[in-house]
């Protein structure tokens, strides 16, 4: 009864102008960011982290979880019309969208995305605002010990899944790590691989990172591919269909709890959401010769699953300062940029700000929803611009994303090297997910090995013998081992 309590109390404190104003622009400016070629949804957060510093913490994380969705959300449109996917996340839908498009049904897969988008919207903030109290609960327990596994666990299973070589995944999170380092130590203050420059005395900071790993970068690579027009025709009825939900709801519950499952997944993300939730109804579905070639219920459980993910990936961020997504890492550190220090304290400190957050995600899905009945055919001719003027005007909120935090020349030069660096390896395949969340869990990392080992006296032996940290251990052990092809054999003769 304390928490329905609490989230009224958050609810009533969003139904004012302003805030609905900041909540309509916000998830608009998420469509339209992923609308646009070459955006993605954590470049998105990012920039938009850097333009609400002088806000309060929930108008900050109002606007952001705003602009998640309606990113998350938007990107469909594109790969409907032109079978580009806005974000990774699309891309399951876009199998089918796309063929519905060309079949002259382009409407009835944007009335699809909308009802899929908001069914599992909607399921992931029941979610949310049931299981971060308890993981809260049950994270209280943890110490450094657990922390350190907790931590290093999301590193490894972000560079498992995403990707298609885990080696090459697990190097990029390790990368993140040692990014992480630099500058002084959390514990001491002393200098770690600052090579006599001052500049990197204050470290490598989180936002530039970001920004270049996912704006810089993905500017090199669009303007490295051949650019693809828009083909806008009439469209057909929009309308979100009643009959598609009643005909597919177990196709939405299922993709819904796989959706947000996934999200709680540390790194993994919104993309292994929609693919995880397309396998498994197909696999289930009486339908499944269908699926590809223009499935109703293939692009409903996409996107159902993709929009779960993200209450879901806010879950461990929030309970456990482990996010599960590279958009939910961005607003994470906005929150610390906020004053907000997410973690199992969060519940005990700040009980109300967690349910704005629950608040904030349900107004965000509302917000989805009336864009996409009202601002379909508007939205689709921002497809029209030319990226010869959107990537300048990308490259400048860049560069002033960047040094809009600290005010640093510096961290400029960082957001374009880390571009560079990020471009030339994902170009020989290596993901980026990992790369970002070893530089967001790095210092947990490291504190958490120095105090574990402080309050053992050096020995090793607590980070395996506690019970959960055992059981993290195992985890993350078997998780590498199942990579070894040797090991993969003996488990499948097992099996």
């Amino acid at each position: 009864m304390e928490g329905l309590g609490l989230l009224a109390h958050s609810l009533l404190g969003l139904a004012g102008p302003l805030h609905i104003a900041y909540a309509l622009g916000a998830t608009l400016v998420g469509i339209v960011i992923c609308i646009l070629p070459g955006l993605s949804a954590t470049l998105g957060i990012a920039l938009m982290t850097t333009l609400t510093v002088k806000m309060t913490p929930t108008d900050a994380i109002l606007v952001l979880v705003c602009v998640y969705v309606g990113a998350i959300y938007g990107g469909s449109r594109t790969g409907i019309l032109l079978n580009i996917p806005g974000t990774a996340a699309n891309a399951a839908a876009t199998l089918d969208g796309h063929e519905l498009a060309k079949q002259g049904r382009a409407g009835r897969a944007m009335g699809i995305a909308t009802t899929g988008s908001v069914a599992g919207s909607l399921f992931g903030v029941l979610c949310l605002a049931m299981l971060t109290p308890l993981l809260s609960e049950v994270a209280l327990k943890f110490q450094a010990y657990e922390f350190f596994w907790l931590a290093l666990l999301g590193v490894l299973m972000s560079g498992s899944l995403t990707g298609n070589d885990p080696l090459k995944g697990w190097l990029m999170g390790f990368l993140g790590l040692l990014t992480a380092q630099v500058g002084l130590d959390g514990i001491h203050a002393h200098e770690r691989f600052t090579f006599g420059s001052s500049d990197l005395t204050g470290g490598i900071a989180l936002i530039p990172a970001l920004v270049g790993a996912f704006g810089f970068a993905e500017i090199l690579m669009v303007m490295s591919e051949p650019a693809k027009k828009a083909a806008i025709n009439a469209v057909d009825s929009i309308l979100p269909r009643i009959g598609d939900v009643l005909k597919y709801w177990k196709t939405i519950l299922r993709s819904g709890a796989i959706g947000v499952f996934i999200g709680i997944l540390p790194g993994v993300g919104e993309d292994m959401g929609a693919w995880s939730s397309y396998a498994a109804a197909k696999r289930f579905s009486p339908e499944r010769d269908q699926f590809g070639k223009g499935s109703i219920e293939g692009m409903l459980a996409a996107e159902t699953g993709d929009n779960a993910a993200i209450p879901g990936a806010i879950i461990p961020a929030l309970a456990l300062a482990v996010p599960g997504s590279a958009p939910a890492a961005v607003l994470m550190a906005a929150m610390i940029i906020h004053g907000v220090q997410p973690g199992p304290m969060l519940m005990v400190n700040q009980p109300q700000f967690v349910y704005d957050v629950v608040a904030i995600t349900l107004v965000a899905t509302l917000c989805m929803l009336v864009f996409g009945l009202m601002m379909v055919r508007p939205l689709m001719w921002v497809l029209r611009v030319p990226r010869a003027i959107i990537m300048p005007v990308v490259f400048v909120l860049c560069t002033l994303g960047a040094y809009a935090i600290a005010s640093r020349v510096f961290d400029i030069w960082v957001m374009l090297a880390v571009g560079v660096v990020c471009f030339m390896l994902r170009r020989r395949g290596f993901p980026v997910a990992p790369f970002v969340l070893g530089i967001v869990l790095g210092d947990i990392i490291d504190k958490s090995l120095r105090r574990g080992l402080v309050l053992s006296d050096g020995d090793l032996w607590p980070f395996f013998n506690r019970p959960i940290a055992g059981v993290l251990a195992a985890v993350a052990i078997l998780t590498v081992l199942a990579q070894v092809p040797s090991v993969r054999r003996l488990f499948a003769r097992m099996a």
